[in-house]
């Protein structure tokens, strides 16, 4: 398997509480907290709680309590703040990225919760 874990990675310390974070929702499998840098006015990250690099190694390895636990954290942080699409239209962008062409910056699978405002395209178009 090429998912090699890092447990100093900054979501692993945060899990382990030596870090702070501004938490949204905790459950017994999955974090949410709200971005430090937030890129719109909804920015929250959802971690599993459990040692997994990004979402195919989770949805490989991870159990099925996990997985539903997880799913259902998103789905209630989108309630919880707001963004989900409704008779405004306002919706949210759903973002995790995977490896070095993913640009993924923490090997520790992540979702960005962004909404709250107009996002934009999501890539540019090929010329």
């Amino acid at each position: 398997m090429p998912y090699a874990y890092d447990d100093q990675n900054i979501f692993a310390r945060i899990l382990r509480g030596e870090i702070p974070n501004d938490t949204v929702l905790e459950t017994e499998h999955s974090l949410a907290f709200n971005d430090i840098a937030p890129q719109a006015p909804v920015h929250v990250l959802v971690i599993p709680k459990g040692p997994y690099v990004c979402y195919d190694h989770f949805a490989l390895a991870a159990s099925d309590a996990e997985i539903a636990d997880f799913t259902r954290t998103i789905g209630r942080v989108c309630q919880m703040t707001g963004v989900q699409p409704g008779d405004d239209g306002a919706g949210f962008r759903l973002i995790s990225n995977a490896g070095e062409n993913g640009v993924q910056e923490v090997p520790h699978l992540h979702v960005h919760i962004l909404g709250g405002r107009p996002l934009g395209r999501m890539l540019q178009q090929a010329g």
